[in-house]
């Protein structure tokens, strides 16, 4: 099915459906913190106090550095660190709170310095460090990420990604929330596969038609 609004003049087959880029690409941190779908003042209430922690738990691509990047925009004192799978455990920089992305990678060592400090944590993860954290004190607030990626909601932020690159004025392409349905029947509630296929599709039926076409 075809989106696009009626072809514009120019040379870019982007300008053509009123944007600047495809949708789907990869976006930088600041933009990924403006253009979270979440509620970030929940977490932030929770870790206003020392030995406060609240976990994230989901597998990938269900939108925990989305809403840590969100939160870190949110909150001036906060230190966000992401640990990498390969690199070495980069320093974990004193904030209120402690953001750490994929904490499940920490060190022992780190770890235990870590909380042994008491600052709010905001963890991260795909395991649940719940037994580690009460054990150093710390009361301890859990969330699931995933279970509440809706269509409805998966719709609005996939949307919300298509205005983030207009160009000017005037009509954008669009995904229907039937569309968003089949997508969320083949992924689930993985996001970051349904932006990678969308950004595939699009850049394919671009290179072919000329217009933005998501969901063929």
């Amino acid at each position: 099915m075809i989106l696009s609004s009626s072809a514009r003049g120019g040379a870019s087959p982007w300008a053509r459906s009123n944007l600047r880029r495809n949708p789907f690409g990869e976006l930088t941190r600041q933009e990924r913190a403006e253009l979270a779908v979440v509620d970030v003042d929940a977490i932030a209430a929770r870790v206003s106090k020392s030995f406060s922690a609240v976990q994230l738990i989901g597998d990938c691509g269900r939108g925990k550095t989305t809403r840590m990047l969100a939160l870190a925009n949110r909150l001036q004192r906060a230190s966000y660190v992401y640990l990498s799978q390969d690199g070495p455990c980069p320093p974990i920089a004193e904030g209120n709170p402690v953001l750490i992305d994929e904490a499940q990678r920490l060190p022992r060592r780190v770890a235990r310095c870590v909380l042994q400090s008491g600052l709010p944590l905001v963890l991260a993860t795909h395991r649940d460090m719940g037994r580690l954290l009460r054990r150093f004190r710390y009361t301890v607030h859990t969330e699931e990420i995933g279970r509440g990626n809706t269509p409805e909601l998966v719709c609005r932020l996939l949307n919300r990604r298509v205005e983030a690159s207009r160009l000017t004025d005037g009509p954008l392409p669009e995904l229907s929330l039937a569309q968003t349905r089949r997508l969320v029947r083949r992924f689930g509630s993985d996001i970051r596969g349904i932006e990678a296929y969308l950004y595939e599709e699009v850049q394919t039926q671009v290179a072919k038609h000329g217009e933005v076409r998501f969901v063929n």
